[in-house]
């Protein structure tokens, strides 16, 4: 039987949920004073993403190419009678 099932592993799993929701909690209120304060920027801290890191090259779309390969031109497949 894993260890997980015991009462007193439940109630440690339960702790430490506790103990980090408390951490978010007082990291959230930290970020929102200072955003009052002109600490830091309102809005969330993600930068935007680089095209070329991402793979686009040249402003080229990869999903193009997906679009034109399954153009729906099935000449290949196998008809089903009616």
């Amino acid at each position: 039987m894993p260890d997980s099932f015991g009462k007193r592993q439940r109630e440690g799993g339960k702790q430490k949920k506790a103990l980090a929701r408390e951490e978010r909690r007082l990291a959230r209120a930290q970020r929102n004073a200072d955003r009052e304060a002109g600490l830091i920027e309102a809005g969330t801290p993600i930068e935007a993403a680089d095209p070329a890191a991402l793979g686009f090259v040249d402003g080229e779309d990869p999903l193009a190419a997906v679009d034109t390969a399954d153009s729906g031109d099935d000449a290949d497949a196998p008809s089903t009678p009616a």
